[in-house]
């Protein structure tokens, strides 16, 4: 065992450029996973999501239309998935704003926020579970 680590030791030494290359990329690697871990914070249950509404939070259905027709969250805006890319735009006076994004199941919510939040809007929020969630625990929707 001594034997391995003094020729670990050796091989670091010899080649200082490579061991400084693999502890920048260890922490990198480190960085990446602590950013997305305070992400995934951004998810919401449907409890925090009811306070969020009732702080004034503008609520984002990403669903298809018909989908969206069918049932939503009373008060949501209809809002399709491929226009979220362009969203900073459009809806630019809600950067600073409570912003929370649902789907069905809470997949491509969570892809939203992060694209959401790559625009600058900081306080977006995603509905952990998407609509299925919320009507889980019987929570109403709106319909038409």
């Amino acid at each position: 065992m001594e034997q391995l680590v003094q020729q670990i030791a050796t091989h670091l030494g010899n080649h200082p450029w490579l061991a400084a290359g693999a502890i920048l990329a260890a922490l990198l690697v480190a960085a990446y996973e602590i950013r997305v871990r305070q992400r995934n914070f951004a998810a919401v249950s449907p409890q925090d999501a009811i306070r969020l509404m009732n702080q004034g939070a503008l609520v984002l259905d990403i669903r298809k239309p018909d989908e969206f027709a069918s049932g939503h969250i009373n008060g949501a805006k209809h809002l399709p998935s491929d226009q979220i890319l362009t969203a900073g735009e459009s809806m630019k006076k809600y950067k600073e704003k409570p912003l929370l994004v649902y789907c069905e199941s809470g997949s491509l919510g969570g892809s939203a926020v992060r694209q959401l939040a790559e625009q600058g809007f900081t306080k977006a929020f995603t509905l952990r579970g998407g609509l299925s969630a919320w009507r889980a625990e019987s929570l109403p929707v709106s319909k038409g």
